[in-house]
């Protein structure tokens, strides 16, 4: 399929709430940008549906069919187009997919959630995008709560892929338990326009992030129309209807596939101890990549500096061989 429409839509506001986030102040205007950014979220892909279980998971794919598999998956909330701009840097040498778990972005909502679905969604997507199909094992990318749901993968169904790249999803120690998402689901609010739409977007967990072009573009795909202006696009009861899944540590030391982990090196939620932790858990024997002034949304705070450190990985994992023993 072609790709999706371009999401920028120029309304102009009446008024901007004095209470807004970080994007109230352009006011609905393009925040500015870099050179190297509209020509990134410019790159043709194409846009596809695959039935899972039920619903349909919606996900892009740039480059060649029949290239090394990479898939680019997202975190809590939020969608596949989080990678429009970190995707195009790798199609020349990989089939790239990002897909967008159900429930969130343009993919169906379900009844019920589960790891073991999103998981399922995972596997089924590169499937039909064809990652299994190139000369190795795909490679997996995951931000977030998207790492937890990789961990499951990766324990599941590791013996199908290369490795996998766990990018700020913290597994924490037991003197820092782990605080989920909320539970307590409420109907999204409808905003009167798109600028004010965007003027109410905020990163979760909340954050500084001054690359508000960035943010600006995630939050244009976040949004939908709906009667009487704009809302949110992923199911705000995901949390009311979720099952938990098996302990990430657990989950982390029976990976079945290489592993490697980015976190911001001034991200909130993976502190040194949490570093720490989980290079104990992986015997202090996989890359632990520390991205220098990023916070938890590591490729909004450092786009290059993450490109730069997942191209000489996945580099290195294409002439070494995986030597983790624990």
């Amino acid at each position: 399929m072609s790709r999706e429409s371009d999401p920028i839509v120029r309304d102009q506001p009446a008024e901007i709430p004095s209470e807004g986030g970080p994007l109230a102040e352009y006011r609905g205007a393009l925040p500015p940008a870099p050179d190297w950014f509209p020509e990134a979220v410019a790159t043709p892909y194409e846009t596809n549906r695959v039935d899972v279980l039920g619903a349909e998971v919606s996900y892009q794919r740039w480059g060649k069919r029949g290239a090394p598999g990479l898939l680019f998956v997202h975190g809590n909330g939020a969608h596949a187009h989080w990678w429009d701009f970190i995707a195009p840097y790798f199609a020349e040498h990989y089939n790239v997919a990002a897909l967008t778990f159900s429930g969130m972005g343009e993919s169906a909502w379900r009844e019920t959630y589960d790891m073991a679905t999103f998981s399922a969604e995972q596997v089924a997507v590169a499937e039909d995008a064809g990652l299994f199909d190139g000369p190795r094992k795909p490679v997996i990318v995951a931000h977030s709560f998207g790492g937890f749901v990789t961990l499951v993968t990766g324990a599941e169904h590791g013996d199908r892929f290369e490795g996998m790249v766990i990018v700020d999803s913290p597994v924490n120690p037991p003197e820092r338990p782990h605080q989920g998402p909320s539970r307590a689901g409420r109907p999204h609010k409808v905003y009167a326009d798109l600028a004010t739409a965007l003027a109410r977007f905020r990163l979760a967990p909340p954050q500084l992030c001054e690359n508000h072009y960035a943010m600006d573009y995630i939050a244009r795909w976040s949004l939908k129309r709906a009667e009487g202006g704009w809302t949110w696009k992923f199911d705000p009861t995901i949390w009311t209807r979720f099952e938990p899944g098996r302990d990430g540590g657990e989950l982390l030391k029976a990976a079945k596939c290489r592993v490697a982990i980015i976190r911001g090196e001034e991200s909130a939620l993976m502190p040194d101890i949490v570093r720490d932790h989980m290079r104990g858990l992986l015997g202090h024997q996989v890359p632990f990549v520390s991205i220098p002034h990023a916070r938890h949304h590591v490729m909004l705070d450092q786009p290059i500096a993450f490109i730069s450190a997942l191209r000489m990985l996945l580099a290195e994992w294409d002439h070494s061989d995986p030597h983790r023993r624990v």
